[in-house]
């Protein structure tokens, strides 16, 4: 079984999960865009999430026994272990109602905001500040603090940046002559002919097409063309709606990373005597396996009675949907292998250290502004809010990953 046993090997873990973590839900939010129904997208994502879980436990899991002389992964599964395989199931509940969460979050908030206010519940709340005590203080409390204190700052700015930036909305969706006007609860509400406008252009360039749009990003135009093409559509809605699901989410992600921490490690000592922890390997598996289960049953419940406005599907209507599906199953991968690189970085650097993974805004960031336009022809105040919001993520990972320590294999 191939375990990671030095800090250098676990920050480089922990840098390939930032890039997966931070990528995928640019991929989900791509296909929400383009007019995919979430329920389809998020099917096809819990397979390849699953699978990528099964293949790092047959492969990594399967290397033979370790220098600690720890069970491989299908000696463990006949193990009586119960007790931590409860724990990462719980984990992967939350984890999975979480994500699911986001997923119609993102249409609301957006994919920067979204993902700032998540991973900022996830570090100074829960995540961090609970792993930190369950690892037996490994990691150096005075810059593993630090840290969070940066995230704190930068969901100051995070959310500045949203303020701004709706602000900057409003005004262009004020002077369009496309029949958008601002509605009472702050929406954006549509003329009959503004839809009808709309919804000929998605007709005309396909409900796939993001690249198809005659507007500008950034543009009125482009927010309401975007309208017309979106499976969730957002004007209209009531902003308490969208930061609702956010800070929802936002508790679910805290748990599920101290979950993990407690199955395969064992600190309330749940096991029997002489019954060896849970490996991160079997972990995953089990914890992936919830994920699987919740992910699917709600997703199969949501193709029938959706939410969130999204049109009624059916299970027939998802197997013929193969528009897009390339790239849900790609999230899905790159989500499974994020979250498994997490914690085999966590098991050796301690798993408020791997917290610093939370910092995936930074990259979900760089894809909002390249794929969707994110913040295109905003005001300077927003510019210069969402530099900063960066600079403190990045002092944040940074710290983050400093206070790594090393778990004795005593």
């Amino acid at each position: 079984m191939f375990i990671v046993e030095d800090k250098g090997s676990a920050i480089a873990l922990m840098c390939a999960a930032l890039l997966f973590l931070g990528t995928w839900p640019a991929l989900l939010t791509l296909l929400e865009r383009r007019g995919r129904l979430p329920q389809h997208t998020y099917l096809d994502y819990s397979i390849t999430n699953l699978l990528a879980a099964v293949l790092i436990a047959l492969t990594l899991g399967q290397l033979g026994e370790s220098k600690q002389n720890m069970p491989n992964f299908f000696t463990q599964l006949s193990q009586d272990n119960w007790p931590s395989v409860l724990f990462a199931m719980l984990g992967g509940l939350v984890l999975s109602i979480g994500n699911l969460s986001t997923q119609y979050a993102w249409a609301y908030v957006g994919l920067s905001v979204t993902e700032v206010i998540c991973a900022s519940m996830v570090v100074v709340i829960s995540g961090t500040t609970l792993n930190y005590f369950l690892d037996n203080r490994i990691n150096r409390a005075d810059i593993l603090f630090t840290g969070v204190a940066c995230f704190l700052v930068a969901v100051i700015l995070g959310t500045a940046v949203h303020s701004s930036n709706a602000a900057d909305n409003e005004e262009k969706l004020s002077e369009s002559t496309n029949g958008y006007n601002l509605g009472t609860n702050g929406g954006m509400e549509p003329s009959k002919q503004g839809m009808h406008d709309a919804l000929e252009v998605d007709i005309e360039n396909g409900a796939c097409a993001e690249e198809a749009t005659r507007a500008e990003a950034g543009t009125a135009e482009y927010l309401i063309e975007l309208e017309g093409r979106r499976s969730v559509k957002v004007f209209g809605s009531s902003t308490l709606k969208g930061l609702g699901l956010v800070f929802f989410a936002g508790v679910c992600l805290s748990l599920f990373s101290p979950a993990l921490n407690l199955a395969t490690n064992d600190q309330w000592h749940t096991l029997k005597g002489g019954v060896p922890h849970l490996v991160v390997y079997t972990a995953f598996f089990y914890f992936s396996m919830s994920c699987f289960v919740i992910g699917v049953g709600l997703n199969i419940l949501f193709l029938y009675r959706p939410m969130a406005g999204v049109p009624k599907s059916s299970f027939r209507a998802y197997l013929g949907d193969w528009e897009g599906r390339q790239w849900a199953l790609l999230a899905g991968l790159l989500c499974g292998l994020g979250n498994g690189f997490q914690f085999m970085g966590g098991q050796a650097a301690g798993y408020a250290a791997a917290d610093a993974v939370e910092a995936l805004p930074l990259v979900s960031t760089f894809w909002g502004i390249v794929l969707f336009g994110e913040y295109r022809k905003s005001s300077k105040k927003t510019y210069t809010l969402l530099v900063l919001m960066l600079l403190m993520f990045v002092a944040a990972v940074a710290t983050l990953m400093a206070s790594a320590g090393h778990r004795s294999t005593k």
